[in-house]
């Protein structure tokens, strides 16, 4: 059985999507299209720019979408998926991928999610860090025992979780991962603290256009972050949608029922090779790739 699996933030470069741009017209008539929705030129900033423009907010989410889900649709008949996923943002790239959302619609809804997530990050200042190595139920109780808002925020792997909260918690909770045995407790470059309560104003307003938003049933199941179980009712799916932002990235949980399901291939949509890393720590048998059109 084959999934695509389709990247978050993090994954982006300088140069992302060009080679499709300039090689396929419909590529390009997407590329165009988006830089009329979003009413700037992102082509200029993806094909061109800097790694600092490349990280502004507004242009990172749509930016690592646009490369999935025009790649994916480059692929054409040989996208064949049994299931999808998306870690974090890459989960609106994969409902459009299995056409649960159309590109428009899934383009405006990651454009209003990136700006209520700035808007969210200003209102309540917050960071995240990297722990290795510490039982996952070690973090929680860890987290649950500060008086700060500390929460797990991407369970990315076993022995690799993300922990997310204020920039107070999250120093002090370093400091009791590593005393726990923590192999490394690493603060990390980021803008806010995402999936935490702290986005709270972000997760309301985005449910609003979630829930104005068509959703159908798509070609094949998704396995959603908040859950990591498989989904195919369009309501659930925007249910679940509308909670990922306050909530964990069960992306560990989403490999082990992908697996259980019988999965054998994966195949990562999109920049970068993170999850293709992420699937080998769970399995040496999986064949895994990178999205390439011939």
């Amino acid at each position: 059985m084959k999934a695509y699996v389709f990247p978050g933030q993090g994954a982006q470069f300088v140069g992302m999507g060009k080679d499709l741009y300039e090689k396929f017209p419909k590529a390009k008539e997407m590329f165009n299209k988006a830089n009329d929705i979003l009413k700037f030129n992102i082509t200029e900033i993806m094909f061109k720019g800097t790694d600092e423009d490349l990280r502004q907010t507004k242009v990172t989410q749509p930016a690592i979408f646009l490369h999935s889900v025009i790649l994916a649709t480059m692929l054409g008949d040989n996208f064949k998926p049994d299931m999808v996923a998306g870690h974090s943002l890459g989960e609106f790239s994969a409902l459009v991928a299995n056409q649960t959302l159309n590109f428009e619609d899934g383009l405006k809804l990651v454009s209003q999610r990136a700006m209520a997530m700035q808007k969210a990050c200003d209102a309540n200042p917050g960071t995240m860090a990297a722990i290795i190595n510490l039982d996952d139920e070690k973090i929680k109780e860890i987290c649950n025992s500060i008086d700060e808002v500390v929460v797990p925020a991407n369970l990315n792997s076993p022995g690799q979780v993300v922990i997310s909260g204020s920039v107070k918690g999250i120093e002090i909770a370093c400091e009791k991962m590593k005393e726990a045995g923590a192999k490394r407790a690493l603060p990390l470059k980021v803008g806010g603290a995402f999936h935490s309560p702290l986005m709270e104003p972000a997760r309301e307003e985005l449910a609003e256009a979630i829930q104005k938003t068509k959703f159908v049933k798509g070609i094949c199941p998704v396995y959603q972050n908040v859950t990591g179980q498989a989904v195919t009712d369009p309501e659930i799916i925007k249910a679940n949608l509308i909670k990922q932002l306050t909530a964990p990235v069960c992306w560990t949980q989403t490999m082990e029922n992908m697996i259980a399901a019988g999965v054998n291939q994966v195949i990562e949509v999109g920049p970068g090779t993170v999850l293709q890393g992420l699937f080998r720590r769970m399995s040496a048998t999986l064949e895994l790739s990178s999205a390439t059109i011939e």
